[in-house]
């Protein structure tokens, strides 16, 4: 019987890294041509629109995923990484080729070793969920004031420090999707969809964050 549940479980976390890779693909190509196509420029002025639509999109996602089927969950999260994509679209104005390479390999390197260990560990991760989100949201409102500030070195603490957080993050949520895909009971489909936009968050957001480190000890 415990074959069967590593079996089952193992099937829903490469489930999980499948829809994730695929996200985050989507994001990319997203990205590439909105900033090509010099239709960039057109979404810089829907910006507010984009971001709020992002936020219902997530929200929906992380209240309701359990109660949708598992077709509007795919749908929406393969929209919410289009939408970041095109977000996304200005690091090709920012950043040259070479950094975003640099940083999304140094990315893939760090999120692998994190989430290996999030699964190996035998500990119940589930306690640090809450102190980690409250870290998150500390870290986003010191952001939003410092771009008042303009404090270039509470900048470069913040990029570690929110690093460091999905960091913690990448770990709780690879852990919490282990621990959901071996419930009974429970749509694995789904559970492999919501992994995968937890996991493609927490990628993202250390992506961004390392981009900044890199691009900045470049410059």
């Amino acid at each position: 019987m415990e074959d069967v549940y590593v079996q089952s479980t193992n099937k829903t976390l490469a489930q999980t890294f499948l829809w994730m890779f695929l996200g985050i693909i989507s994001t990319g190509v997203v990205a590439a041509y909105t900033y090509y196509s010099g239709a960039f420029i057109e979404i810089a002025s829907a910006w507010t629109a984009i971001l709020i639509a992002q936020v219902v999109i997530a929200l929906l996602f992380g209240l309701c995923f359990k109660k949708l089927p598992a077709t509007l969950v795919t749908i929406l999260f393969f929209a919410y990484s289009m939408l970041t994509g095109a977000t996304f679209s200005v690091i090709f104005a920012v950043f040259d080729l070479t950094t975003i390479a640099y940083a999304l390999f140094a990315t893939a390197g760090f999120f692998g070793i994190l989430a290996l260990i999030g699964y190996k560990t035998e500990r119940d991760l589930s306690g640090f969920g809450n102190v980690l989100f409250a870290a998150l949201i500390m870290g986003l409102i010191l952001t939003l004031v410092n771009i008042f500030l303009g404090s270039s070195g509470l900048d470069i603490i913040l990029d570690w420090v929110i690093l460091g957080i999905f960091a913690g993050l990448t770990m709780y949520d690879m852990n919490k999707v282990k621990m959901m895909s071996e419930e009974e009971g429970i749509d694995q489909e789904k559970v492999a969809i919501y992994g995968a936009m937890e996991l493609y968050l927490d990628f993202i957001n250390m992506f961004l964050r390392i981009l900044s480190i890199i691009g900045r000890n470049r410059d």
